[in-house]
C-alpha cells in the first residue's frame, strides 16, 4: 500500500487532548491553547481533554498519564515548555515516556521556523512520538508556533500519524 492510501485510510475525525504548560496563562490569556482547541474542532477533530498545568514536572507526567489512560483518546498536544529557559521542561518530562519518537516532526518544525523567524527557529524543542499507540505532540507556547505546526504539519499529518500507530 502506498503513501497516498494510507493517508486515504487514515481516521477523519480524532480525539484530541490540548495542555498548556506556562506558569503564567490562564484560560482567558492562553491564545495558543485556544488557537490549538478551535483549529482541531474547525477540521472536525472532538478535543476531550484542555488543562493548564504549571512548569512542574510531576504535574505533566501525571496529567499525561492520566490522558494516556483513555482508551478514547488518540491525540495529546501540549503547548509551552520547550524552550531554554531553566524553567522550560515539557521536553525533558515527557520525551522518556515517548516509546518511539517522530525526530522528523521536530526537524521540519524548526526548518519552517526558521523560514518565518529567522535563525531563533534552532531555539525551539518541539518534539513528537507515541506513548501507548497515541500521538503526542510538544510545541512551543507562542500563538506564532501553534499556527506553523497545526497548519503545516499537523492537520495535514496526524490522522496518518494516529493510523500508523494504532495499527
Amino acid at each position: 500500500m502506498g503513501y497516498q492510501e494510507h493517508r486515504q485510510r487514515a481516521p477523519r475525525s480524532l480525539v484530541c487532548a490540548v495542555i498548556t504548560i506556562s506558569d503564567s496563562r490562564t484560560e482567558e490569556t492562553d491564545e495558543s491553547g485556544k488557537f490549538l482547541k478551535q483549529k482541531l474542532s474547525e477540521n472536525g477533530h472532538q478535543v476531550t481533554a484542555y488543562a493548564i498545568l504549571k512548569n512542574d514536572a510531576l504535574a505533566i507526567r501525571r496529567t499525561l498519564f492520566e490522558l494516556l489512560g483513555q482508551e478514547e483518546l488518540q491525540v495529546i498536544i501540549t503547548s509551552g515548555g520547550t524552550g531554554l529557559s531553566y524553567r522550560d521542561l515539557t521536553v525533558e518530562t515527557v520525551s522518556p515516556i515517548l516509546e518511539k519518537k517522530l525526530d522528523g516532526f521536530g526537524e521540519l518544525f524548526r526548518h519552517l521556523s526558521y523560514q518565518e523567524i529567522g535563525t531563533a527557529g534552532i531555539m525551539s524543542r518541539a518534539i513528537a512520538g507515541v506513548a501507548g499507540r497515541k500521538v503526542v505532540i510538544c510545541l512551543p507556547g507562542s500563538l506564532g508556533a501553534a499556527k506553523t505546526a497545526m497548519d503545516k504539519i499537523i492537520l495535514p499529518e496526524v490522522g496518518h500519524m494516529v493510523r500508523e500507530a494504532t495499527e
